[in-house]
């Protein structure tokens, strides 16, 4: 009951996949989610009469619906618990700005520049800079980097250094759009910190006067038992710097760190995707409480692997 299990659709026939774009891609038409704990099962009745056998586990605990999807994992343009990726992650942007909005400058200085890191950011980089023209605050929002499509996600990469080659073959800084601005750099996450460390030190290193950055999610403390490959406890980087801000800014080599509250990420996410507030959200990865309890040797497997 965590992770999305995808659409079903289909005239001639039938297709399930983990994510609705699939089904654009081949032209299904959606007809509904497969719901957490249920095995649909697919035949020749099925194709003739349009009706599915549907099957379920006994639930022991609940349902929490894994909430990490909405802030990195789906496609934007896919469809997850009954509402769009992109129209959540401009929310996040949103409740990110009510919560660590743009520095102020003065009438004659101009406006803070606000950019994300492509792509996962970009939604709610969208709504981050919506909600601080709406407050009043001066600030546009552009492209800091040229991405480099053809280079896959970096925080999984085996080791540090395959990440760190993966970071500066993917991401290009925009002189034109960083040189002598302050500049506030979105993200979506941060799991280990090194890749946004290298961001920042391109965006310096490209002429920007002072970066802040802002993250538009709670920090990651706890690794995830449920299937994604998160690094262990020690290896965070909320955990560390004790989840000290100072800290992390000094590290980060940026003016000032803001993330995206607990209480904010749930709130944006059921004020945007109302139909989702029928289940709960895995947020263990940024609590550490755990939905199923987590034993002590499945904790052990993880760390060992």
């Amino acid at each position: 009951g965590r992770i999305p299990g995808g659409g079903v659709g289909g005239s001639d026939g039938y297709v399930v996949a983990s994510e609705t774009c699939a089904l654009d891609l081949c032209k299904a038409e959606y007809v509904r989610e497969v719901e957490p704990g249920e095995l649909i099962v697919i035949d020749q009745n099925t194709v003739n009469s349009g009706a599915f056998t549907s099957l379920r586990l006994p639930q022991k605990f609940g349902v929490s619906q894994c909430i990490f999807e909405y802030v990195y994992f789906a496609r934007p343009d896919s469809l997850i618990f009954g509402d769009f990726v992109t129209k959540v992650r401009r929310e996040h942007g949103r409740q990110l700005a009510r919560e660590h909005p743009v520095p102020k400058v003065g009438p004659d200085s101009p406006p803070v520049v606000v950019v994300p890191v492509p792509d996962s950011a970009a939604h709610a980089t969208m709504g981050y800079v919506e909600e601080c023209l709406r407050m009043g605050l001066s600030c546009i929002q552009d492209l800091g980097f040229f991405r480099n499509p053809y280079v896959g996600r970096s925080f999984i990469a085996p080791s540090q250094e395959n990440r760190d080659i993966k970071v500066r073959c993917k991401f290009n800084p925009m002189r034109h759009v960083c040189e002598g601005q302050i500049i506030v750099m979105i993200d979506d996450s941060i799991v280990r910190g090194t890749t946004a460390k290298q961001l920042i030190r391109l965006v310096m290193a490209a002429g920007a006067k002072e970066v802040h950055f802002r993250v538009a999610s709670p920090p990651v403390t706890d690794p995830c038992f449920y299937g994604m490959d998160f690094p262990t406890k020690e290896e965070l980087f909320a955990n560390v710097h004790g989840g000290n801000k100072s800290a992390m800014a000094k590290w980060l080599g940026v003016e000032s760190i803001g993330y995206l509250s607990p209480e904010g990420l749930v709130e944006s996410t059921v004020r945007s995707s109302p139909n989702s507030g029928n289940h709960g959200y895995c947020r263990a990865c940024f609590t550490g409480i755990y939905p199923v309890p987590v034993t002590s040797q499945a904790a052990q497997v993880l760390y060992e692997e």
